[in-house]
């Protein structure tokens, strides 16, 4: 074999440079987080998996986060580990908490706004369903993004369980009469005029089955029965 063929040979098995510059160890850590989307991954869980030790992974992880191509990320439900996430993916709702959380944080002047504003259109209609709170949050067009019907709901269900209004089923009669019998209203629990509805079983209300982040509670997390105030709340009614 002639020297030109040899020094062709070597050229062709040469591995190809990385098209963004990275080094085996940032390739194989920017690999493992874009594998999860929008779930994002914990240090230690790309230690696990890249089998790279401490300082070569947080010395690869500074490195793609000056490069733009990695973003830390808080999980709502372990806000003392640090995540991460490709800059091309945006958190999940079980990541981030959905509307109701900014950086991690509960958005308390958002959903205080909207109770406000629940607490109003009941106080108007005297007994309204979801549907009715839905449309007229709607209407008055107060958040700058498209609220849901499963977000009013969210927002009803927190009222509940602070007993700021109770939940009932429609009777057909008096001020239910517009309404379909047995569909769940919206009321507050007293006042001059108001009908009685069928109140909601004790059993239904138990918080964790109406509670709207049940997805995120886990005994070891931010939300979980440990902390959580409602269930608390309720182990102390007397039934």
């Amino acid at each position: 074999m002639s020297r030109t063929l040899e020094t062709s040979s070597l050229k062709r098995k040469r591995p190809e440079a990385d098209p963004l510059g990275l080094v085996d160890n940032e390739r194989a850590i920017l690999n493992a987080i874009k594998s999860k989307k929008d779930l994002g991954i914990w240090v230690r869980d790309i230690k696990q998996e890249t089998k790279l030790t401490d300082h070569v992974v947080n010395k690869s992880l500074k490195s793609l986060l000056t490069r733009k191509l990695i973003k830390e990320v808080v999980n709502i439900q372990n806000k003392g580990k640090k995540h991460y996430m490709a800059v091309e993916f945006e958190p999940s709702k079980e990541v981030s908490g959905g509307v109701w959380y900014v950086d991690g944080n509960l958005d308390k002047e958002l959903v205080n706004i909207l109770k406000q504003l629940c607490l109003r259109c009941i106080r108007v209609q005297k007994v309204a369903t979801l549907e009715r709170v839905y449309e007229d949050l709607k209407k008055q067009r107060v958040v700058n993004f498209e609220i849901s019907s499963q977000q009013v709901s969210e927002i009803l269900n927190s009222m509940v369980l602070d007993n700021e209004i109770i939940e009932v089923k429609s009777t057909g009669l008096s001020e239910y009469y517009s309404i379909p019998i047995g569909t769940v209203c919206y009321r507050f629990d007293s006042g001059p005029g108001v009908a009685r509805g069928s109140k909601i079983g004790a059993f239904a209300s138990i918080p964790c089955g109406a509670c709207p982040r049940i997805s995120l509670c886990t005994p070891d997390g931010i939300i979980s029965p440990s902390t959580c105030v409602y269930y608390t709340k309720w182990l102390n009614i007397d039934f």
